[in-house]
Parts: C-alpha cells; structure tokens; sequence
C-alpha cells in the first residue's frame, strides 16, 4: 500500500533510492526539464515518465480488442473503472482487464530499479486511491501537494538551464495519453476498430449519460472522469484552460520528437519482458 506525503519526507531523509514517476500531464503544471532537476534537488534518485507504461498498455489493448466481441470500455482512467463498480456494475465484465498505465510502469520499474521504492506523482485523488491499493507503489503524492513540498524546501523551478532528461523509458507518442482521446489515438486500431465504432467521452456526466442509454453500434469506449481527461485533475492548480494546457501537451509532444534519446534510455519492449500486464 502507498504511503503520502509524511511518509515521503521521511523515506527521502533517510536516503531511500526513490524512483519517482511522473504521468505526461504533468506539463499542465510543472516545466520540463525543471520537474527533473526539481525532484532530485528534493533526494530523488531516479525520475521516469509513464509513457513507456502507456505504450505497453496499448498493445495490450492492441491484442484484446482484436477477438472482442460487444462493448469494451477502457479502464485507464480509476474514476470511469470506480464509478462503474459502484453505479453501473452490469457493465463491469466489459471493462477492459489490463493494469493502468502507472501499475504498468510500477512494474517496470520494479524491474529495472528493484532496490528503488516507487513514487508516483498523481494529477488526481482517483489516481491516487488506486496507488493507495496496489502493492507496487510505494509513496503517493499530488501535483499540488509536490508543489508545496518544493516550496517548503525552497526549490524554485525560475532558471535551471539544463539538457538533462528523464532517467529511462522515453516514448513520446503516448505523450497525448492525458489528453481526452488519447488512449484511442496512439494504440493503433486501424484495422481493428473502425472510427465509427469508437466514443471518446471526457467528463462523468457525460459517461454516465452514455451508460444510461448507450449507442448499440459502439465497440469500444474510451472514457475519462475528467473534462479534458488526466489535464483536467483536480489536484492540478494550474490557472491555464483545458485549451491551454493541451497545448503544452502538444508542445511537449513536438520537443520529446526531436530530443536526442541515448539507446540505453529508449523505451523499449524488451525492457518489460516477462512482466504481465493483465489483471
């Protein structure tokens, strides 16, 4: 089970290894590559982002929505999968059964960093009860409440200049995951899954309108809680719109393509060999 922000602290002072791990939509709020410098000027050892976790999950997807049959709802998103549970459990057997993105990359860095606990900075208090209940993440905090513990420390994010880059498992087209659609956009279903089959709902008002009364011809739902998806948290406390920040998504998106990656730092497939994803 996950411990907070107290614990945390504590894990850090004691000179814990610590490999934090960052969802994509972090750039709603934090800099890049500032957040990096930032979380080891805080006594993080390692800092990865979930994109390689993401890019896993989707071949998972990939791989279950060729033989499906009927309506298959994603289950990135732990607010869509607990709202289900507890007001739709009729449509819990079409819930997708693989791990989110941040258990994929748990696992991963499990892996690769076993004497490393696991830290995963999250954009919502979902997100953060699913930590909570699994047994490969080890700390938990939010982005508002990082931000606090900076300035508490007095780690200012103006100026820090510097090349340096995520410590592993870069991918940069799982970098739009946040964004509401995300998930349908970059796990290659052409073939698999036509256009017209697919809904991207963001916002529970409006899934939950969906579930009442859902469209027959729909083989696939790709849902987020949030309006706007993972950038819409509620524990970001970014002033920017929903608009706003899923340009600095793309932006991000646009700096990661033309970034200089070392091989030993790419996300690779044969990196997460052996590591089931399923649940």
């Amino acid at each position: 089970m996950a411990k907070g922000i107290k614990w945390l602290v504590s894990g850090i002072n004691k000179k814990e290894k610590i490999v934090a791990m960052l969802a994509p939509s972090f750039v709603a709020e934090f800099n890049y590559p500032d957040i990096i410098i930032m979380l080891k000027e805080l006594g993080i050892d390692k800092v990865v982002e979930l994109t390689f976790g993401a890019k896993m999950i989707n071949r998972e997807y990939h791989e279950q929505l060729k033989s499906s049959k009927g309506l298959v709802i994603s289950s990135v998103c732990p607010g869509i999968v607990e709202t289900i549970k507890s007001q739709f459990p009729k449509y819990e057997k079409n819930l997708i059964h693989v791990d989110s993105p941040m258990i994929a990359m748990a696992k991963i860095c499990k892996k690769a960093y076993p004497k490393h606990k696991a830290f995963f900075v999250s954009p919502c208090n979902f997100k953060k009860i699913e930590a909570n209940q699994s047994k490969y993440v080890d700390y938990v905090i939010d982005y508002s409440e990082l931000k606090e513990l900076f300035a508490k420390k007095g780690i200012n994010p103006r100026g820090k200049k510097s090349k340096v880059i995520f410590d592993k498992f870069y991918n940069d087209y799982t970098k739009i995951y946040p964004l509401a659609g995300g998930l349908s956009k970059t796990a290659h279903l052409k073939g698999i899954i036509k256009p017209s089959e697919t809904k991207v709902i963001d916002g529970i008002k409006e899934v939950i309108k969906f579930l009442k009364n859902p469209d027959k011809n729909i083989k696939f739902l790709d849902a987020n809680f949030c309006v706007g998806g993972c950038i819409g948290g509620p524990c970001l406390t970014s002033k920017l719109s929903i608009e706003q920040r899923k340009q600095k998504i793309m932006d991000y998106m646009q700096v990661a393509k033309v970034e200089s990656i070392p091989e030993e730092k790419k996300g690779l497939i044969n990196k997460a060999k052996g590591i089931k994803f399923r649940n």
